[in-house]
């Protein structure tokens, strides 16, 4: 059960919209994606190759030819936004330099303070696991984090598959630590949230597990 659309209006940015919210795909695959010719496809994975935005791996899958996977190049990745890596490395430098860790802990505490409030006003009135994690993930996806949900069993996966503020994070663990407990908030204390994959680490995307709590039994 996926739940991000594809809403971009270039052939060129559907198609790496696709290799980043799915991961690498075939020809066959992108073609069935997006409703057109595996050739069409493939005479547009061949220019975006030769534009530097992807790269194919052959991959042999047991009898008959090697497939081409096709995905995103580190040039591919930079055209999704990244918010003022240079400014945002600086500003976190200076205030760890200058002021010091805890001055830095107060400025990620208002900003979780500040998303808090702002993702309960818009939610407001959400009720229902699966509503609260289709609003949330379009306001990610506004954000820039190309949000996405699944279902598999009773469990849910709330994936996002790209990370604008990736720079802070990195000169800053706190941020991610902060994005959990935001998280959890957002998500109800009916709920038990766990990060299964995470960008910083290494990770294609970040993916948060969700799991619902049982009530307790009187």
């Amino acid at each position: 059960m996926e739940n991000y659309p594809i809403r971009t209006k270039h052939a060129a940015d559907r198609f790496l919209t696709l290799l980043k919210t799915r991961g690498p795909l075939s020809a066959a695959v992108l073609a069935g994606e997006l409703g057109i010719t595996g050739e069409g496809a493939r005479l547009q994975l061949v220019k975006l190759a030769e534009e530097g935005l992807v790269q194919s791996e052959s991959i042999s899958k047991g009898v008959g030819r090697p497939v081409l996977i096709w995905s995103l190049t580190p040039l591919g990745n930079a055209r999704f936004p990244d918010t003022h890596t240079e400014l945002t490395r600086e500003l976190i430098q200076t205030i760890k330099n200058v002021l010091g860790k805890e001055a830095l802990d107060n400025v990620v505490n208002a900003r979780e303070k500040n998303q808090l409030e702002k993702y309960n006003t818009a939610l407001q009135g959400v009720t229902g696991l699966e509503n609260r994690l289709t609003s949330f993930a379009a306001i990610r996806s506004g954000e820039g984090y190309l949000a996405e949900w699944k279902k598999e069993g009773n469990t849910y996966y709330f994936i996002e598959n790209h990370c604008p503020i990736c720079c802070a994070a990195t000169e800053c663990d706190n941020i991610c630590t902060s994005e959990m407990r935001t998280f959890v908030s957002v998500l109800g204390e009916a709920t038990n949230v766990s990060r299964e994959e995470h960008i910083i680490n290494g990770a294609r995307r970040c993916v948060y597990k969700i799991e619902k709590v049982a009530a307790p039994t009187l």
